[in-house]
């Protein structure tokens, strides 16, 4: 055995993730959103990248080079030429005051003056929130100064739905007073609007409003009381025989109570909690045919500062200035090389979507195929991690509405002729079944399986009720009317 240290040369090969790859896999996975941010950050960084305002929003059909706004043909031309005696008279202070630039001659994007004229239309007003509604009733109810600050502390303290957090007791005894002024605070806050708020429970909430409703009887007090669990489980035969009722008059009564709202402050909150969809790629049908957008009106056309051509042509070539200039000029065009790739790469693969589910485009969800990374990754030439990030929280907007990209990709079953059937394909026939059953006998889970294998649907028991659950339809049992 050899010990000690020696010199050896031998090759290997490794892959190695460069900055520049990472940066790309990156802006890959970026939505239209997240892109906008990140070329808003660059921009900022990185002084040699403009924002091409004007020409953001049309195509252009020249070469990258051209495209990005800096020709290298064009380029080296101009190096290897000499400037001329025209050229070097050129008034460059009059031109960067025509463009508006700054008075150090350079700009990192454009600036685009505030329109003179404002309306109405440009702004969005303030939504109006749960506590902020019963803080207005609360200033016009019939309640004494010192209750007013125990009303604020109350309503304040209420959950986004509108239920009480504490009991009148731990609120009496944070604020120092009796228990009974706590009670006539609550009881007025419990007659603001919405009906049902400030309520204990699910049970006093619903009370609350069948007294406001002038639906109250001491039957529907003790089926709410004692019987809720049962209520929400459907099972009326033992709410029927604990009351001594038919069962359709115990179907009446629960008909009432499920028309009460159980959430009183979810009408408000839901407001807060509304998140706007940008779709990245557009589908539109024209003259018979899909034609795919990929959407780039967020993130602005970026160019080469011409200033900075200019300032790196006459610098030196082994000044720190022109080794900053071309360090920024090589990160700058190889931002714009991956923004296109991005935007080419999710053309790509939209595209081999809409023409593999076309059926779903033209006839709806029912005939929407099986289909996975691999079969889109095989068809375009890409790896399946490529396609994996370039459908990663992206929207696709189609005459048949707004849909996340990862939802044509699906796992299903085969059918009878062969062709692969996706699972949302499946539960559509679920939806439609359930919609068409007699509301005193629907069908079961087992039913359900005869009929989706008369259409030629091979699943088990099993999956129609995780389907099922998954599309919130709750069982045949609960569905159940008397």
């Amino acid at each position: 055995m050899k010990l000690g240290y020696e010199l050896t040369i031998e090759q290997t090969q490794k892959l190695v993730m460069t900055p520049e790859l990472i940066q790309a896999i990156q802006i890959l996975q970026f939505n239209t959103q997240e892109l906008d941010a990140y070329v808003e950050e660059q921009l900022l960084t990185n002084p040699i990248l403009e924002a091409d305002i004007q020409d953001s929003g049309q195509k252009a059909d020249s070469s990258d080079d051209t495209e990005y706004g800096f020709d290298a043909a064009k380029d080296d031309d101009r190096q290897a030429e000499p400037r001329s005696k025209k050229e070097d008279e050129f008034d460059w202070p009059e031109y960067l005051k025509e463009r508006e630039f700054d008075d150090i001659s350079y700009r990192q994007w454009e600036y685009q003056k505030e329109p003179s004229d404002y309306t109405y239309e440009q702004y969005v007003s303030s939504e109006v929130g749960l506590t902020e509604h019963l803080l207005f009733q609360l200033q016009f109810a019939d309640l004494k100064k010192s209750c007013r600050q125990v009303g604020k502390y109350v309503i304040e303290s209420l959950d986004q739905n509108g239920y009480m957090t504490q009991t009148v007791e731990e609120i009496a005894g944070h604020l120092g007073i009796k228990p009974e002024k706590v009670e006539e605070v609550v009881k007025a806050i419990q007659g603001f609007d919405p009906s049902g708020v400030c309520a204990g429970d699910i049970r006093e909430c619903l009370l609350i409003q069948l007294e406001q409703q002038g639906l109250k009887t001491p039957r529907m007090e003790r089926i709410i009381t004692e019987h809720i669990d049962d209520l929400a489980a459907n099972r009326l035969a033992n709410i029927a025989k604990s009351e001594g009722q038919p069962v359709k008059e115990i179907q009446k009564i629960a008909d009432i109570i499920k028309t009460l709202e159980p959430k009183p402050g979810r009408q408000f909150s839901s407001a807060a909690e509304t998140k706007y969809i940008v779709p990245d790629v557009t589908v539109e049908k024209i003259d018979g045919e899909y034609t795919v957008t990929v959407n780039e009106s967020s993130s602005p056309k970026l160019t080469i500062s011409p200033y900075y051509q200019r300032m790196l042509q006459e610098a030196d070539k082994e000044s720190n200035i022109s080794k900053f200039l071309t360090g920024r000029l090589n990160s700058a065009l190889w931002l714009i090389k991956s923004i296109e790739q991005r935007r080419q790469t999710i053309y790509n693969v939209v595209s081999a979507v809409v023409k593999y589910q076309r059926n779903f485009f033209e006839n709806g969800p029912k005939y929407l195929k099986t289909l996975t990374l691999k079969q889109i990754a095989d068809e375009i030439g890409i790896h399946e991690s490529t396609v994996s990030r370039s459908i990663n929280g992206k929207y696709l907007q189609s005459p048949r509405g707004v849909y996340e990209i990862k939802y044509f990709f699906t796992s299903g079953v085969s059918s009878g002729n062969g062709e692969g059937i996706s699972s949302e394909s499946i539960k559509t026939f679920i939806r439609e079944i359930v919609g068409r059953e007699e509301a005193s006998a629907p069908f079961s889970d087992h039913a359900i399986v005869e009929m989706l294998a008369d259409k030629g649907i091979e699943i088990s028991r099993r999956t129609v009720a995780k389907y099922r659950d998954e599309m919130r339809l709750p069982s045949s049992s609960k569905r159940r009317r008397y």
